[in-house]
């Protein structure tokens, strides 16, 4: 029979994601939970709810996951005007298959000042490669 509670450190192990985010979550009601002590439970059915879909019966704090690996990538780049930084925005933010959409995060900030862009990008390592490429190429263009 599947665990109908977890802990919150077993909902960071499911979804990969820090004990502290997941604590967020729950404080800011992203994530319905119930407080035990001093300890918050999660149901299995509020998790779904959050995860949009059901958890696999094999998942569980003890079994065994395939190999992950997520980067996390900040590229600072230096005289950039603003209808480059438009065309970047506009080029990571709706670029890649739409099998690769939500396997990244990308927030971009221009800096018209000192025009500076900064590209933060979070993500798996193959959809990160690729977007490091497109701000690569567009960028190369002003050399």
């Amino acid at each position: 029979m599947p665990q109908q509670y977890y802990s919150v450190d077993q909902v960071a192990d499911l979804l990969g994601l820090h004990v502290k985010t997941v604590r967020a979550y729950v404080r800011e009601g992203r994530l319905a939970a119930t407080r035990i002590g001093k300890q918050y439970r999660v149901r299995r059915r509020d998790l779904e709810e959050f995860t949009g879909g059901p958890l696999a019966e094999e998942e569980g704090p003890d079994a065994p996951r395939a190999p992950y690996a997520e980067a996390s990538t900040v590229v600072q780049v230096d005289g950039v005007d603003r209808a480059t930084a438009d065309r970047l925005t506009t080029l990571l933010s709706v670029t890649g298959r739409p099998e690769d959409r939500g396997r990244a995060h990308v927030q971009v900030v221009h800096d018209p000042d000192r025009a500076r862009l900064k590209v933060v990008i979070v993500g798996d390592l193959a959809t990160t490669a690729t977007l490091l490429g497109y701000v690569d190429s567009l960028t190369g263009e002003q050399r």
